[in-house]
């Protein structure tokens, strides 16, 4: 009520400045009229937007500062805002996209308030230094407790490090051992081709170098894209250091100014992973009026030469161009696209990528972080409007376990126990599991007798191969009754399968994931236990990775316990 109390209160204001004298306000800035009730007079403050070079800038968003209370500008720039304590001086901010915030301090009533917004810059400085996350005169020295949130959380700031990233890029196993190069053989219709390792050498799993010696690639472009921004294709992800060696860092994110989707696909572009779809402005220090720039979520920032507000990054396209990813023809990852054909796309009844993975409010040290900047131009704000930066993900238990919803029931039918499975994706934006095609579900059923003996499995579906042959102590629950759900990719010459090496030509083998609102069920007959009594239980698993490849690489990484159930057998 109060935003058409304001709305109503300006139309009065500019039809009583239409009927005005030129001069009756500075810089052509509305003033209250007379015939508005005092009362309203007295929690008011009007003015104008301007340009750099005094033109009226409409449709920009005055607040007051820290506030929900805001309005836009009219076609000539000007605002009145209302709703103000009288005498009370308040900061009152401006923002329009395209340019940096600007406030200045005013007490209702006030007439003829200019707030000037400077435009940001449109070009890139290649001469551009990181800001690095820690150490003097870095992220954390201006924003700590937000800093150390995602020091602590978000595995974007580990990209450049990650033992699985690192050691599929080189052919390593984590020890460092590298597997041999690549062989080829040549065929009469295509040519050289690679074959399967050769089986009497040590072998440490597939590598990106292995197989193109000669060539950086383009996984920089992802996972270090501050240094790959300039170079896309020859930056060496395993040689970064610096501000570079934290992978995704916070300056660069807060300089992608937009990103490039194709407008008929709503997708990236092929063949442009990461900083290929981004355009990223790094600012040039010795401008005096446009020294810094950061993009973010606030429209009423306190550093007017340096901050502005970018619609952008409350919107699931900026997760684009690092989240869809086509290779030889074949998408191999595709969380975002997954979203945009989802529910959760729609605006008005969807969710966005931020809204599950960057959610308000931010907890440090056990309370809610209510100024990111304390003593540095930081204000007070709703905790609701600082979203964490801790991007659960697949290392999440707690997000994983709020993926989906599992439910089972088991029924005795004379001489055979029938159980039914569930699964329903029906709390996730894209499908699961998702992106990269190593991470699988493994959903398990198992039943027995009192006496805790496995019932023997009469029919119904079984992990498969991939789930890992040998010990099932020890994970390895290829054969067991059970389902397991994942997309497997075929190398096109070699024929490894399923594989993570999609650098080279690959083919879609099957792809039974959960998308999202989908379901699947699934049964299995199990031969009764003695006197009708035992238990059933149902656990679904996440794994990082293919068994087989886990072996090969050296990697500890324990499954994460998704959901389960368990059913008591008592008897017909």
């Amino acid at each position: 009520m109060k935003q058409i109390a304001c709305a109503l209160l300006f139309l009065i204001l500019a039809a009583a400045c239409a009927r005005a004298q030129p001069t009756a306000a500075p810089s052509g800035a509305p003033t209250l009229s007379p015939t508005v009730a005092p009362a309203i007079q007295a929690q008011a403050v009007s003015g104008i937007v301007v340009d750099s070079q005094g033109q009226p800038l409409s449709g920009a968003t005055v607040r007051q500062q820290g506030t929900p209370n805001a309005i836009l500008s009219d076609s000539a720039g000007r605002f009145l805002l209302a709703g103000l304590t009288q005498s009370k001086e308040v900061t009152i901010s401006a923002w329009k996209e395209g340019y940096y915030c600007a406030n200045a301090q005013a007490a209702a009533p006030a007439t003829g308030l200019e707030l000037v917004l400077r435009s940001v810059q449109l070009n890139d400085n290649p001469a551009y230094q990181w800001v690095p996350p820690t150490g003097e005169n870095s992220c954390y020295s201006c924003k700590p407790a937000v800093t150390q949130v995602w020091l602590d959380n978000d595995a974007h700031a580990k990209s450049a490090g990650n033992i699985r990233f690192l050691t599929m890029y080189l052919g390593t196993d984590a020890a460092g051992r590298q597997s041999p190069p690549t062989r080829y053989g040549t065929t009469r219709d295509y040519g050289r081709v690679p074959l399967r390792p050769d089986p009497s050498q040590p072998y440490y799993g597939p590598g990106y170098k292995l197989d193109f010696p000669d060539s950086a690639g383009n996984c920089a472009a992802c996972h270090v894209p501050g240094a790959a921004v300039d170079a896309p294709y020859d930056t060496d992800p395993s040689a970064v250091s610096g501000v570079n060696a934290f992978g995704v860092h916070c300056d660069f994110c807060h300089k992608v100014a937009a990103v490039k989707l194709d407008p008929g696909t709503r997708l990236p572009y092929p063949n442009m992973p990461g900083v290929l779809s981004m355009d990223v402005r790094r600012p040039f220090p010795d401008d005096k009026e446009r020294y810094q720039i950061f993009f973010g979520t606030f429209d009423d920032d306190n550093v007017p030469q340096e901050d502005t507000y970018l619609p952008l990054f409350k919107e699931s396209q900026f997760c684009a161009p690092c989240h869809f990813g086509v290779f030889w023809d074949t998408v191999v990852y595709n969380s975002f696209g997954e979203w945009l054909q989802s529910p959760y796309s729609i605006p008005a009844t969807g969710k966005t990528c931020q809204q599950c993975h960057m959610p308000a409010p931010t907890i440090y040290n056990g309370a809610a972080l209510t100024n990111v900047a304390p003593g540095k131009g930081g204000i007070e704000r709703d905790p609701l409007t600082i979203p964490a930066h801790t991007f659960p993900g697949a290392a999440s238990q707690e997000l994983l376990q709020n993926a989906v919803t599992l439910s089972a029931a088991g029924q005795l039918q004379g001489q055979r126990l029938i159980v039914t499975v569930s699964i329903s994706n029906d709390k996730t934006g894209h499908h699961v599991p998702t992106d990269s095609p190593l991470r699988q579900m493994l959903l398990l059923v198992e039943a027995r007798d009192a006496e805790g003996r496995a019932l023997t499995l009469l029919q119904g579906p079984t992990i498969p191969e991939w789930g890992g042959v040998g010990d099932p102590a020890r994970g390895y629950y290829a054969g067991l009754p059970g389902q397991g759900y994942a997309k497997i990719l075929s190398e096109l010459w070699t024929e490894v399968s399923p594989t993570g090496a999609y650098w080279n030509p690959t083919t879609l083998v099957s792809d039974n994931r959960l998308a999202a609102f989908a379901a699947d069920t699934s049964s299995y007959t199990f031969a009764a236990p003695l006197e009708g009594k035992g238990t059933i239980q149902i656990r679904l698993l996440f794994r990082r990775a293919f068994k087989a490849l886990m072996d090969q690489k050296g990697w500890d990484v324990p499954d994460i316990l998704m959901a389960q159930q368990m059913i008591a057998i008592d008897g017909p």
